[in-house]
């Protein structure tokens, strides 16, 4: 997997040729929207089962939820403008990686900003039951591939401001930083595209690209996750029963 230095400094791209695994993902993430419609919208079944809620995962188990999230979207424009910026950036990173590699990677940061969302929305009364769906997260892993590949290559920013990729890259991380401390209430999950340029950048970055991983590999990230999680609340309902017990026994001693 190559993502250093590109020479190509001003060419405009739209994308080009549709790949692979991009026009797998784009049909995926159409027949799941369709299958949404069908079945009630947000509040459907379809979507109560694939988005990612941190009580249906932790309460009802629903681990898939971290990975088939990215499937999902909440309406039409979501849906296109997510796929238009997937096609725009994808494809020239699949060509130049490869169908195996590029989909991989597309499926670690997908996960990997699930995660974030998860440990981040746990915490939080509101977020622990609230779903949050869309490929939104994994695209900003590839728009951070895309800035590590090409990063002299020319991005128009709003079609207007011409930018070397990676500082169009960087941009766009801060404007989700500044609006996920802001507390915007628009219903975007920043937490999300934070969370997929960070793994996507220590992916490639660190040289994990060049290491191998399997699905049994992440079952058991995840596994390992949940087990630590069901650990840190027993702890704490034995603590809470040692100090009951405690009180219990120096209250008996003083009526006696």
């Amino acid at each position: 997997m190559n993502y250093r230095y590109s020479n190509i400094s001003s060419s405009i791209s739209f994308g080009g040729p549709l790949t692979p695994r991009i026009k797998f993902i784009i049909l995926t993430c159409i027949i799941v929207f369709v299958m949404q419609a069908l079945g009630g919208g947000l509040g459907g079944p379809v979507t109560r089962l694939l988005s990612l809620t941190p009580a249906h995962i932790l309460e009802q188990h629903f681990v898939w939820q971290l990975f088939t999230y990215i499937f999902l979207h909440a309406d039409v424009f979501h849906l296109m403008i997510n796929m238009l910026i997937l096609f725009m950036f994808g494809c020239e990173i699949e060509r130049c990686w490869g169908s195996k590699l590029f989909w991989r990677y597309f499926v670690i940061t997908g996960i990997g900003a699930g995660i974030c969302v998860f440990l981040v929305n746990l915490f939080s009364p509101l977020g622990y039951y609230y779903p949050t769906l869309g490929a939104s997260g994994a695209i900003y892993g590839v728009l951070t591939a895309y800035g590590l590949t090409f990063p002299r290559r020319i991005i128009y920013v709003m079609l207007l401001f011409p930018l070397p990729a990676k500082y169009a890259v960087m941009i766009f991380g801060a404007i989700s930083f500044l609006s996920s401390i802001s507390g915007s209430s628009s219903g975007i999950s920043h937490t999300a595209h934070l969370g997929g340029m960070l793994v996507g950048y220590l992916y490639l970055k660190g040289g994990y690209s060049r290491r191998s991983y399997t699905i049994n590999s992440w079952v058991e990230f995840i596994k390992n996750l949940y087990q630590e999680y069901k650990f840190q609340q027993a702890k704490k309902k034995f603590t809470i029963h040692l100090k009951e017990d405690s009180k219990d026994t120096d209250d008996n001693q003083k009526i006696h």
